[in-house]
């Protein structure tokens, strides 16, 4: 891959607050025109990571670019270029849509701001709305504000920090759709979800858990990687089923779909004799099926506690 295919390209990066450790020797490259996702619990570094991409925090050690800049040397030119949404809404309820992106506006120092406004207006659909105060809107809608207001300036890079938390699943989806729509022009998205369905839409994705890298690459490149087994049973009493299967050797997941449980582990062989017994009740239909993404980041989630 050539370097100027590559607008985030770090590698031990790392940072401590107070002694402990929220970033830990991290290495991401993100490809011009990507969606990549980056996954984890909360308190896992995906926040600190995002705000050393952009400028907002100074590694403690590692090296890299953002938009072919320094990471620690050239923040000023990388925030020009970057467009940051953060966790919460963080513009002012009692200004209008078009007061509060003049305002963003003004604050970048844009000439033309009118222009720019109008221009972010109407690519959000918001600009029959432009007079409603901010705090009136829906959480889809204030959603949809903040991210005009990111793209006022034009940016190349978009780090949108679970931009769609509280979100209902209409806005979530139209959300994606504009967010796959920029990546269609060239720009690069880089965004934290808590959302398996958002997961898979990503090109790429990353999983992080205390601050270390445990898995990157496409959905069906992490699925594959994972070293998981699972299976499906559909019965009666999931409950019950569940109960007497946590524990067993080789079982290190047991999770309830409704009627369906999904039985995971690491090994295939201890897996398959722990559940030998059950799948000869009545009752009960045994699918071998390949792990969600799901059980794959609890079960890289559970390794990872077990190392802390």
């Amino acid at each position: 891959m050539a370097d100027e295919d590559l607008v985030i390209d770090v590698a031990g990066l790392s940072k401590c607050f107070n002694g402990l450790v929220a970033v830990n020797d991290l290495a991401l490259q993100v490809q011009r025109g990507e969606i990549y996702g980056f996954l984890g619990p909360n308190g896992s570094g995906k926040t600190t990571t995002i705000r050393m991409l952009c400028g907002l925090l100074t590694p403690d050690g590692g090296r890299g670019t953002c938009l072919g800049y320094d990471v620690i040397r050239e923040t000023r030119q990388i925030k020009r270029q970057v467009g940051y949404m953060t966790q919460r809404f963080s513009l002012y309820e009692d200004l209008s849509i078009r007061e509060n992106l003049d305002f963003t506006a003004r604050i970048y120092g844009m000439e033309n701001r009118r222009q720019a406004v109008d221009r972010s207006l109407e690519r959000l659909g918001l600009a029959d709305r432009q007079k409603q105060l901010a705090g009136t809107l829906s959480g889809g809608w204030k959603q949809r504000m903040a991210l005009a207001a990111c793209m006022l300036h034009e940016p190349k890079l978009l780090l949108l920090d679970e931009p769609t938390a509280g979100v209902d699943p209409k806005a979530r989806r139209d959300f994606w759709d504009e967010i796959h729509r920029l990546a269609g022009q060239g720009i690069t998205v880089l965004v934290s979800t808590h959302y398996m369905d958002e997961a898979e839409r990503c090109h790429r994705l990353a999983y992080i858990a205390y601050g270390s890298l445990l898995a990157q690459g496409t959905v069906a490149e992490v699925v594959a990687n994972s070293g998981i087994f699972t299976w499906m049973v559909e019965c009666a009493d999931v409950y019950a089923l569940g109960a007497q299967l946590r524990g067993l050797p080789g079982i290190s997941q047991v999770v309830p779909f409704g009627n369906i449980l999904h039985v995971s582990g690491t090994d295939a062989a201890l897996l398959e004799r722990s559940i030998a017994p059950f799948r000869e009740q009545a009752g009960c239909r045994w699918v071998s099926i390949q792990p969600g993404l799901e059980d794959v980041f609890i079960q890289m989630m559970e390794g990872a506690k077990s190392n802390v």
